[in-house]
Parts: C-alpha cells; sequence; structure tokens
C-alpha cells in the first residue's frame, strides 16, 4: 500500500511572560545569571544553572521568530551575526528589534489560573502569597472583595505599587476573563468614599458610615416622633441611631454589635419597606423579624470590605435563631433609649416577642478545645518556626506570642487585643508561693480580673518585642511607654494608618511606619487564622481527626483549651471561673460533665452489642 502523505503539524511557539523578558534584557545587559536568578525568580525553588538554560532557550526562540517574520534589516543582521560568531550576539538594541519583531507571538498573556510568580517580582509575589494570594484570579477576587483599601492589609504593598497592580490586572482583564471592579479607584485609594443614597428596592446597599436617606425616609417627619423637647440634636433618624452608638464609643466591642443590628434595620426600612425608623409600627416590627429568618438576596453576600460595592450587611444564609433573637433585643433596647430622651413617642418593639430559640444544655461548643497533646505539639512548632530569620520568622514570634496569650490565660481575642504592657507584672515567690508573671485583664462589663501566663508566654512576647525595638524588661511602671503586648511590626505610611495605630516612622527602612498601637480584633483575628493555616502545613505527623479539628480552630477554642486542660489538671473549679472571668460559676461547670461521660460510655456498650454476630 503506498504511503499516504501525513499532515505535518508544528507545535506552538513558546510564550514568555514579562519577569521572563525581562530578565533576559538584564542578561544582555551584563549582569550575572546568580544576581538575575535572586531577582526576578523564587530563589528557593529555581537554580541559577535553570534561569541560565532559560534565557538561553528564550533568546533561541526569539531569534527564530525573528529570522521568520522579521524585516529583511534584522534577518540580514542576524544572519551576519551568525555568520560571524557561529551564533547570534545579542545587544540591547538588538533585542529591542527583535523583540518588536517576535513579541507578538512570544509574549504570553496572563490567564485566570497563572501563578503570581510568573509575572510579578519575588518580593511582591512573596508579599502577596502572605496574604494566601498565589494565583492572578485570586488577586483580582481579593482586590475586588477590599475594594479601593485593598492593598491595606499586605505588608509593604503601598499605594504606588498598588496601582501598578491594578493597571496591570486592567490591561490584561480580557485575557484574564475578570475584570477589577470601576469602584477600585487608581487615582486617590485614600480618599473617602462618597456618600450613596439608599431608596426602597435600590440594589446597591451601602454601610452607616457611607449612608444617605431620601428626605421622605430619613424620619425627620416620622409618625412616631415625639412632639416635646428631645434631649438629643438628632434631625432625623441617622442622627438619632449615631447618638444612641456613641453612648457605646469606651466599649468597642458592643458599639460594633448594636451597629451591626440597627444597620441592617435601617437599610431594610428603606430599601425593602419603604419607612422610616421613626414611623415603624408594631406590622413593620414583625415584618423584619421574619425578614432575619431569610434576608432577600440583595441584603446577603460573602464578607467584604465596607467601602467595597460588594458589602452586604448579611451572610448568605440568613441567622441562626440565637443571633435573631440577640437582633431583636438589641433593636428594643436602642428603641427603649430613643424614647427616654424622646426622640420617640413610643416603642413598638415592646409589642413584639423574642424569637424562639432552642434550649441548648450544653451553651458552650467545648468539644471545640484543643487535646492536651495536639497543644503541645503546636507550641513546639510555633517554637521552631518563631527561630526563623527575616520578616517571616517576625510574623511567626508575632503569632506566637498571640496564641500563648489565648491559650496560657484563656483571654477572649479582644482581651488579648487590647492589653498593655503596664498590665504584665512580676510577683515575687512568698512562702509554698512560686514567682510567677500576673496579667490584669479588663474584660466584658469592664470587669477586672488577674490572669498567670507562663514563662514561655513572657518569653514569646519578649521576642516579638525586640522585633518592634523596644526593651521588654526595662521596667513596667517608669521603664517603656505603655504599648500593647501584641502590635503589627509595619504598617502602611500613610496618614489614616499612621492615626489608627499611633505609627512613627521607621528609619531604617523609608516609607514605612512602625507601630505604637495593637493590633485590631480583626487584625488579631487574621494573624491567629494565617498562623493556624501554616500549622496544618508545619506541624508533623498529625492525623485527619487532628487536622480538622485544627481547621476549624478559631481563637475562641483556646479559651476552650484553658478551661478544660485546667480542669483536667486537677484546678479548683473556681480558679477556672475567675481566670476566664466567668459570671457564674455554672457557666465554667459546663466543662465538667461527668453525666455526658457516662452517658456515651453506656450508650457504647449497647452499640458494641449490637454489633455482635448473633450464634
Amino acid at each position: 500500500m503506498a504511503n499516504q502523505p501525513q499532515q505535518l503539524e508544528l507545535p506552538a511557539p513558546r510564550t514568555y511572560s514579562r519577569t521572563e523578558f525581562t530578565a533576559l534584557r538584564a542578561r544582555v545587559k551584563g549582569l550575572s545569571i546568580a544576581t538575575i536568578a535572586r531577582a526576578y525568580f523564587d530563589a528557593e525553588t529555581t537554580e541559577p544553572l535553570e534561569v541560565e538554560r532559560l534565557l538561553r532557550t528564550m533568546r533561541d526562540d526569539l531569534v527564530a521568530l525573528a529570522l521568520r517574520e522579521g524585516s529583511s534589516v534584522l534577518v540580514a543582521h542576524l544572519h551576519a551575526s551568525i555568520a560571524k560568531h557561529g551564533e547570534v550576539r545579542l545587544t540591547p538594541v538588538t533585542l529591542q528589534l527583535i523583540e518588536e519583531a517576535a513579541g507578538q507571538w512570544a509574549k504570553a498573556r496572563p490567564t485566570i489560573d497563572h501563578s503570581l510568580s510568573r509575572w510579578f517580582r519575588p518580593l511582591v509575589a512573596e508579599r502577596l502569597a502572605g496574604e494566601g494570594l498565589r494565583t492572578v484570579g485570586e488577586l483580582v477576587a481579593f482586590i475586588n472583595r477590599r475594594g479601593g483599601s485593598w492593598w491595606r492589609s499586605v505588608p509593604r504593598i503601598g499605594v504606588g505599587r498598588a496601582r501598578v497592580l491594578v493597571a496591570w490586572l486592567r490591561r490584561h482583564a480580557e485575557s484574564i476573563g475578570q475584570a477589577v471592579e470601576l469602584e477600585v479607584e487608581l487615582a486617590d485609594p485614600l480618599a473617602a468614599p462618597a456618600p450613596i443614597v439608599i431608596t426602597r428596592g435600590a440594589q446597591q446597599l451601602a454601610p452607616l458610615e457611607r449612608l444617605a436617606v431620601p428626605a421622605e425616609l430619613s424620619g425627620a417627619r416620622g409618625a412616631n416622633r415625639a412632639p416635646g423637647f428631645a434631649y438629643v440634636r438628632a434631625a432625623h433618624d441617622l442622627d438619632a441611631v449615631r447618638a444612641y452608638l456613641h453612648r457605646y464609643d469606651e466599649r468597642p466591642q458592643t458599639q460594633r454589635a448594636y451597629k451591626r443590628e440597627l444597620e441592617r434595620l435601617v437599610l431594610w426600612c428603606v430599601a425593602e419597606r419603604g419607612v422610616a425608623l421613626a414611623s415603624m409600627t408594631v406590622e413593620d416590627c414583625e415584618a423584619y423579624k421574619s425578614f432575619l429568618k431569610l434576608p432577600a438576596e440583595r441584603f446577603t453576600g460573602p464578607p467584604a470590605a465596607r467601602a467595597s460595592r460588594q458589602w452586604r450587611p448579611f451572610a448568605p444564609g440568613g441567622l441562626s435563631p440565637e443571633s435573631q433573637r440577640y437582633a431583636v433585643r438589641a433593636i428594643r433596647a436602642a428603641f427603649t433609649w430613643l424614647v427616654q430622651v424622646r426622640y420617640l413617642a413610643g416603642n413598638p418593639w415592646r409589642a413584639v416577642t423574642d424569637p424562639a430559640t432552642v434550649k441548648r444544655a450544653r451553651k458552650l461548643q467545648i468539644e471545640r478545645a484543643l487535646p492536651f497533646d495536639l497543644w503541645s505539639r503546636l507550641r513546639a512548632t510555633l517554637a521552631d518556626r518563631a527561630a526563623l530569620d527575616g520578616a517571616a520568622g517576625a510574623r511567626w514570634r508575632a503569632a506566637r506570642a498571640l496564641l500563648l496569650i489565648l491559650g496560657d490565660g484563656g483571654l477572649r481575642i479582644a482581651e488579648a487585643a487590647a492589653v498593655a504592657r503596664r498590665a504584665l507584672v512580676w510577683l515575687p515567690a512568698d512562702d509554698e508561693t512560686p514567682a510567677s508573671w500576673l496579667l490584669e485583664v479588663i474584660g466584658k462589663g469592664m470587669k477586672q480580673r488577674f490572669v498567670p501566663v507562663g514563662d514561655e508566654c513572657v518569653d514569646a512576647i519578649r521576642a516579638h518585642w525586640r522585633d518592634r525595638g523596644h526593651a521588654f524588661d526595662a521596667g513596667s511602671a517608669e521603664g517603656p511607654p505603655d504599648l500593647p503586648l501584641i502590635a503589627p511590626l509595619v504598617v502602611p505610611p500613610t496618614p489614616r494608618a499612621r492615626a489608627k495605630f499611633g505609627a512613627e516612622a521607621d528609619q531604617g527602612t523609608p516609607g514605612l511606619a512602625s507601630a505604637q498601637g495593637g493590633y485590631s480584633v480583626r487584625g488579631a483575628r487574621g494573624l491567629t487564622r494565617w498562623a493556624i493555616d501554616r500549622l496544618l502545613e508545619a506541624t508533623p505527623d498529625l492525623s485527619e481527626a487532628e487536622r480538622r479539628k485544627l481547621h476549624r480552630t478559631s481563637p475562641h477554642a483556646f479559651r476552650h483549651t484553658v478551661a478544660t486542660q485546667m480542669l483536667a489538671s486537677g484546678v479548683a473549679l473556681e480558679v477556672v471561673q475567675r481566670t476566664l472571668g466567668h459570671a457564674s460559676l455554672g457557666t465554667t461547670s459546663i466543662y465538667v460533665s461527668p453525666e455526658e461521660a457516662r452517658l456515651r460510655r453506656e450508650a457504647a456498650k449497647y452499640h458494641a452489642r449490637l454489633r455482635q454476630p448473633e450464634r
């Protein structure tokens, strides 16, 4: 049988990223391979020999394309160089001509699943990876979720580099398949966002600080406005809500919770019900109570920055019965105060019953407590990682100090973020009482308690303070200022960030600032989550059950860990109560459940009998 002609398919020419083109230019200009590998590639995963091979292959590919697609002058020049030297000897000018001729085919286009390290310098890619951003798509989604101030949470990604990154993503939006939203302003990410007017049926919602309401829904002429002299200068509902929240300026956690509930109510009144807060009737209150069970889709969305257009007041899925009950009670209390200051004539929420909730046998999820063996191994891994050098080691030392405060003292995350150096004192030995460190904590309801912490925890704090450039042992009363025990190591050099953290300019690193203020609650949660995610990778020999438990671990789980481990060590129940700051001994006793243990043992006998084969 005669041979049939075969169609020869040539492989598609290889494409190269912007970083690889920059590296080739640097090589042509005479930079060493070692310098290029360090500046443009990941030094941990890419050897200089691999970089040299890549650049040599890239040069040959570009020359081949230029010989096929270039002008006659360029082709003649390349042939002359090959005839003279046996290969093409590139100069910066020759490379520029080759790029112009071959770049249309050789230049890669970023896609949504490309690694950021392929397109950005290792320093930038490493900083983004520290926030869990490893692909182009993850970066676009992160920017859209956080809005114009997205770069604030990424260490050492300032406003200038943020503009460059956003401009690059928008330039390649077609090949990526996702675009950075228009709300992410390049001109001035620090500018205060303009107010958003919300009307009935509006799809775009806004948080309280950006909310503007039409005059007919503002409550200025609400049907429930008190006729006499009001004790607050509130011209409309938003003024009245802000006046109520102002009462809790010294209790930021409570203020944040009440603000969330009143913000949701105002948005529902205006955008869904079309009624002013000061005109609500019992029927309106009952309708909102039902709305809490399953909010409309336009009111729900994943977590996003409050400055983002993607922000929504509710998470998907609605509120739990306990959260619904809390919302109704918080709103009722606010309306009671508005009646007392004579802004409102009456409180319609008094006629509304609380949502029904299940009376649970255990109010605390103590099963989230870490077992002693797992907690001990995590502490060892934290110590190993805290011994690392560089920025990664410094962040591990901050995380270790925070987790040990949570896991040694049983503090709530807000308490750990707020505690200052002056609160930690050294008490010498007294007869049979050993020397120890004692931490003063101001907890819920501004209640004071004293919590002993171990030497390992204090050593971790001491190492964190060395990273911050402060002397921990200079003395508590007259030595160092009243600094927080845990604080960010780097603060973006913006007026807003410096004011928030009381930051001072860092003379050693221009453009950066060191923090005098501590972490916010959100920042402390973020640091805890960062540490837990990496402990999952770094801790050796974790079983599948331990991985699941650690993955579900939250900052509050360390508080449960303290309680269960103290009781298991024989510590008296009332001592554990005082350590945790529980108002009732019954709350602490939830960690002691012998009846439940006996129930499980007896049930196991029954189930074991069911599994036995019949004789």
